[in-house]
């Protein structure tokens, strides 16, 4: 994982840019037609709810909803991003309530790191939970990313030039208060350390966001995937509504 160590201005930077990462978003963007409501809905098994069901993904995501839904939904996001907070704040409900609860739509967060170091804290001890936890404490960190962000003009960064990248991700979530956030909902602190140094965890983001840009060259968040194709969104139109014409388009 690339470490970089001057980033001051960084909070600015992506509230100013958009979350921008690089690059073009050059993907097929040909989403299959069908009339809107043309796919029926699935009921959850007796005794279940679609939204409460979440499960990981073998692309490191968390997946909610109907594993089997045949449209499948994926969100490309990062925890530092403010249009990824607004979308999770204002629409993802109405996604929840609207689509996958009926068993159309499956979603899959990915987490994709806007910035190699910012990003790491709150990626690396937002999976470090169950399942069951994963929305809860993602959209906890969404609602509260002001609030995080806002410590960064506190942090020391005196000492990173001479740190591991684990190191710095471990300072950086003690000096933003992800540490201290995570362990006020349930996360123990052993086990936010162990995944903190654990190198596997670096590694597997590495890996996932290189496979990410290979397939979808990923350029902003939040970027959205249905049935394998980047969702088309017209410049300056709330995410929301080009996900949801998608979404009608291909028959929810």
């Amino acid at each position: 994982m690339k470490s970089a160590f001057a980033f001051a201005a960084l909070p600015a930077l992506l509230l100013a840019a958009g979350c921008n990462k690089g690059g073009d978003t050059t993907a097929n963007t040909a989403i299959p037609s069908a009339p809107s409501g043309s796919i029926a809905a699935v009921a959850a098994p007796a005794g279940q709810n679609w939204v409460d069901t979440v499960a990981k993904t073998t692309d490191g995501g968390y997946l909610m909803g109907n594993p089997a839904a045949p449209l499948k939904l994926v969100e490309y996001g990062s925890r530092t991003c403010p249009h990824c907070a607004k979308f999770d704040a204002e629409d993802f409900p109405k996604l929840k309530a609207n689509y996958i609860a009926s068993g159309k739509v499956s979603y899959e967060f990915r987490d994709f790191p806007v910035h190699d170091t910012l990003d790491m804290a709150p990626i690396i001890l937002g999976r470090c939970v169950d399942p069951a936890t994963f929305f809860p404490m993602l959209d906890q960190m969404m609602a509260n990313q002001d609030k995080l962000l806002g410590n960064f003009s506190k942090v020391d960064q005196s000492k990173f030039g001479t740190m591991s990248p684990s190191q710095v991700t471990t300072s950086l979530a003690q000096q933003l208060g992800y540490l201290d956030f995570v362990k006020q909902r349930g996360l123990p602190e052993a086990q936010a350390m162990k995944c903190l140094n654990d190198p596997a965890g670096y590694t597997a983001i590495a890996s996932e966001t290189a496979k990410a840009n290979s397939q979808y060259n990923i350029s902003s968040t939040p970027t959205f995937i249905l049935n394998g194709k980047v969702v088309d969104e017209a410049l300056g139109v709330d995410p929301w509504v080009s996900v949801e014409n998608a979404l009608k388009s291909a028959g929810a």
